[in-house]
């Protein structure tokens, strides 16, 4: 004979978990694992850039263009537009970045060049060719925080932010789902939810300008 004894003050102990709600919170464990492994590093990249981004005024840029000269041939010049002669400056690979602006004033084309490690001005003479050439190369911030943001990164590296991104959202859902094992800690974990949205909103309309 089964004797089940319950506590003096007459409430009766939880119910067991199901097997499959085991079994689904084992796996979840597993997989939340399994992407911490994968993810912690482009982590841990994304929040030191995404510091120095925040604070650009804690290193000093003082890094000075080097200057250069080309020549082209005027007549593969004429009639182009600003965008065509970058086009024709970056297939020559005289430039560091991709082109990013131009301007043409009479015969004076005003060229500006932008990538992750460094950007080009040109001033282009259509009239005789002659190019002048300033690159500013960038500094080891400004590569870290260009591909923080992407920016002029290329597609292969825009893939990987989108990869990262999707692996953060999974993981921190996964994580989540981890808290409803807990049921003894449920009712902490759903206050500090949402009471952390409540601060996020309270400081976006109070401080956000």
């Amino acid at each position: 004979m089964t004797i089940t004894q319950y506590p003096l003050s007459g409430a009766r102990p939880p119910r067991p978990m199901p097997a499959w709600k085991i079994g689904f919170y084992r796996q979840c464990r597993l997989w939340h694992g399994w992407l911490s492994a994968l993810a912690f590093l482009a982590l841990m990249f994304f929040s030191v850039t995404g510091l120095l981004l925040n604070h650009p005024e804690w290193f000093g840029d003082n890094t000075v263009p080097v200057e250069s000269h080309a020549q082209l041939n005027p007549a593969e010049l004429k009639g182009k537009t600003a965008a065509a002669l970058g086009a024709l400056f970056t297939s020559r690979k005289l430039v560091h970045g991709v082109y990013g602006s131009g301007d043409i004033d009479e015969d004076l084309a005003q060229l500006r060049f932008e990538g992750v490690t460094g950007d080009t001005s040109v001033t282009l003479d259509l009239t005789s060719g002659k190019a002048d050439l300033a690159w500013r190369k960038a500094t080891a911030l400004t590569v870290l925080n260009d591909l923080h943001r992407g920016k002029n990164a290329g597609k292969a590296w825009k893939w990987l932010i989108d990869l990262s991104a999707g692996l953060f959202l999974v993981l921190s859902l996964v994580g989540y789902v981890l808290f409803f094992s807990m049921r003894h800690r449920l009712a902490t974990v759903l206050a500090l939810t949402f009471g952390s949205a409540a601060l996020l909103g309270l400081l976006f309309l109070l401080f956000v300008p």
